[in-house]
């Protein structure tokens, strides 16, 4: 009995592979802002979850719920994809939004943003052997 619950104790080995809470990647390097409300706000990070702006916590209460568009600098052109999202969390000057349920069109806008990264990173790849 006692050996049972001594074991269900006992440290992991630091090489098994680890639990993840996210539903989503999260993604930093985009370059990108939002805009809720008229007023742009910059993007710590996004996910196909959420978004992570930074911002005085003090305008937005826990679970309001606000149009939010992430606009997006792609290599050739600018893409607006507007939503809506709710207040997760707040702390100091960071408020996290979950989004809403997304449509067909917003994955794939989201998906040509994620996809013109990855192309544009190829490109820079492949000039630094030229």
């Amino acid at each position: 009995m006692f050996g049972q619950l001594f074991s269900s104790l006992k440290a992991g080995n630091s090489n098994e592979e680890q639990s993840v809470r996210r539903r989503h990647a999260r993604r930093d390097c985009d370059r990108c802002v939002t805009v809720i409300n008229g007023q742009t706000y910059p993007v710590e990070n996004w996910s196909l979850g959420g978004v992570l702006i930074s911002s005085d916590e003090r305008q937005f209460g826990l679970e309001d719920e606000v149009g939010v568009t992430m606009r997006f600098r792609l290599r050739d052109n600018i893409i607006d994809v507007p939503h809506s999202a709710e207040v997760v969390r707040k702390t100091k000057n960071k408020v996290a939004f979950r989004f809403k349920p997304l449509t067909q069109q917003i994955r794939s806008n989201f998906q040509n943003v994620i996809d013109d990264y990855v192309a544009s990173q190829f490109a820079a790849s492949q000039s630094q052997f030229r």
